[in-house]
């Protein structure tokens, strides 16, 4: 679906409501977002859209977090943050986002999405490897050299597992994310050592 909504008035939207620092982060990534996007063979405008967005409500309360969209399990409940990414899909369609893709990146930002989602997963690579972390760069650099469903695995991998050797309980959206990819993983994998044992 086409974008109907001008990319430069979201992003003046969203810097109102975000702070300085926020908004420096939310172009960072939605520069590597769009940059990855092209290096991937994807749509860079509805990239770079989703990327402008992913962050809309992150500096809201957890009261306004709360009231925008209830939580759904006890992850939620216990981490309101956890709710930015549905909130923020919420402020997108609020402001005339109609593009399901553009909307599922914005929320799946913070979860997580399925290897079929490829925008969500550029714009969840941009969000934990752009530069201004300091953190994840070898990430960012897979998913700039084609790489984006390993540089994306990766991602998810890492963070399940520093969520599970800090106690903290992954959400079960990205525990679903983690298990898909694992799985396809270990099936790429063995596929590859059934080929290579034909040669």
């Amino acid at each position: 679906m086409t974008n109907t909504v001008c990319t430069v008035d979201l992003s003046e939207r969203v810097q109102k409501q975000v702070s300085a620092e926020r908004f420096a982060h939310i172009l960072r990534v939605a520069d590597l977002a769009a940059e990855i996007a092209r290096v991937n063979g994807l749509d860079e405008e509805r990239t770079y859209l989703a990327a402008i967005l992913h962050d809309a409500a992150r500096d809201f309360s957890a009261e306004q977090l709360i009231a925008l969209t209830p939580p759904e399990n006890q992850v939620e409940k216990a981490h309101p943050l956890a709710l930015h990414g549905r909130a923020s899909r919420v402020v997108a369609q609020s402001w005339g986002v109609e593009d399901l893709e553009v909307l599922e990146a914005i929320e799946g930002h913070v979860y997580g999405v399925t290897p079929e989602h490829p925008i969500g997963m550029a714009v969840y690579v941009a969000d934990v490897s752009e530069p201004g972390r300091g953190v994840n760069a070898e990430i960012r650099e897979l998913a700039l050299r084609g790489k984006l469903l390993e540089a994306y695995q990766q991602a998810v991998v890492s963070k399940v597992t520093y969520l599970q050797s800090k106690g903290i309980t992954p959400h079960p959206r990205t525990m679903k994310a983690y298990q898909k990819l694992t799985a396809s993983k270990r099936t790429m994998v063995g596929s590859g050592s059934r080929n290579s044992a034909r040669k």
